[in-house]
């Protein structure tokens, strides 16, 4: 049986709906990040036995098995497999563990989790026969499964969680101003070395290329995120605006996972091992809130607690769901989402769960930290949960 750690993680800045990537198929996108993976780790791609691929949106341009497709791109040798799959938010996050997995059983030596998603050119609910601009086409869905179970969009499920928990419309506002003040100093100090150079395309469409990601602001006007129309419920009825909700975006990461012996021997310097994966189901109506579950079992598993932690990446789907799981773990905000989340820096769908792996991993390394955790809300109630131990 073999012992997974990583090796290398990283991702392309995450770029603005219509935004730098608007041209650039989702196809080129993971094919940039599984080439940059290789190319930082030192990695001949021959040695890798199988890509894991999270997308969400698996119609279009990132249908057909993306992530083979992507394989192919980046040039690695058509000996090398591919798979997509579908766990939502929380697709490449799942790829990691799958590919953790693997190499824990001892089927392989070398195993990449990637992701990808553009959420311009295959947009959300696209598969369910979506209409352009990708609202939910819930008639598609099984009636009889709508008998079953309420299911309603993640936006009404953020103000319900919003209204159990009483988070307020200024608790919301306060955390998404914070996530773009933290990403914005991140960006500004050069943290995020997991972000690879990419070709993108400016707003009067001059090749550029984008090192950042695109939808930080570096300043937030209170004011101006308080007059922000509500989008889920009348005005004054509720707190959800795009302002404290993750961003539209486009991109890609990559994560490089291997048998410790095997990479040890080989020369390589493992990053990290995982302490604990943990996936969970939850209420489907309220959907969101399986990141609170999903958080104890992984801190058990691991044998730890919240206060263990030096670093903390949960997916800021929507604040109201940051907020819900802080007044149930009651963790150090301070080291929770340090370099801001999806609020500031986007969420690409398929593609967020390694980004966010590969953004904890660069955190622990630059403020000298051992243990992170990551957890994601995912669609019709579940969560992923990792617990990664820096080495």
């Amino acid at each position: 049986m073999g012992e997974p750690v990583i090796i290398e993680a990283v991702r392309t800045p995450f770029g603005r709906r219509n935004g730098a990537f608007r041209e650039t198929r989702p196809d080129a996108l993971l094919a940039h990040a599984l080439g940059g993976l290789v190319d930082r780790a030192g990695i001949d791609p021959a040695e890798v036995e199988d890509v894991v691929n999270g997308c969400v949106t698996q119609a279009g341009e990132q249908g057909a098995n993306i992530g083979r497709l992507g394989v192919l791109l980046a040039g690695f040798p058509v000996e090398v497999p591919a798979v997509s799959l579908n766990r939502m938010c929380g697709s490449s996050q799942q790829a990691v563990h799958f590919a953790s997995q693997a190499i824990a059983a001892g089927d392989m030596g070398y195993a990449i989790a990637s992701g990808v998603e553009s959420l311009t050119r295959a947009p959300m609910f696209s598969d369910l026969g979506g209409v352009p601009d990708g609202n939910a086409v819930f008639s598609a869905l099984n009636p009889d499964l709508l008998d079953k179970q309420e299911l309603v969009h993640q936006g009404e499920s953020a103000e319900r969680i919003a209204e159990r928990w009483g988070v307020s419309r200024a608790d919301v506002d306060a955390l998404a101003a914070q996530s773009h003040r933290r990403a914005a100093e991140a960006h500004r100090e050069g943290r995020n070395t997991e972000i690879l150079p990419t070709p993108g395309l400016d707003r009067e469409g001059n090749e550029l290329e984008v090192t950042g990601d695109e939808g930080v602001r570096p300043s937030v006007d209170p004011e101006k995120m308080a007059q922000l129309g509500t989008v889920f419920r009348p005005e004054g009825e509720g707190v959800v605006t795009a302002g404290n909700s993750s961003q539209i975006s486009d991109g890609g990461a990559a994560v490089l996972v291997a048998d410790r012996d095997r990479a040890e021997a080989d020369g390589f310097t493992p990053r990290a091992r995982f302490r604990a994966r943990v996936v969970v189901g939850s209420d489907p109506a309220l959907q969101l809130t399986g990141v609170i579950p999903a958080t104890r079992a992984a801190l058990k598993k691991a044998g730890l607690s919240i206060d263990d932690l030096d670093w903390i990446e949960i997916n800021e789907a929507f604040a109201s769901v940051v907020l819900s799981w802080a007044d149930e773990l009651r963790p150090d905000m301070e080291r929770v989402n340090p370099w801001g989340g999806a609020m500031a820096h986007g969420h690409p769908l398929g593609a967020t769960g390694a980004g966010i792996m590969a953004k904890m991993l660069a955190g622990l390394r630059a403020t000298d930290g051992q243990l992170g955790l990551q957890v994601m809300c995912i669609g019709h109630g579940m969560a992923t949960a990792t617990v990664l131990e820096r080495l």
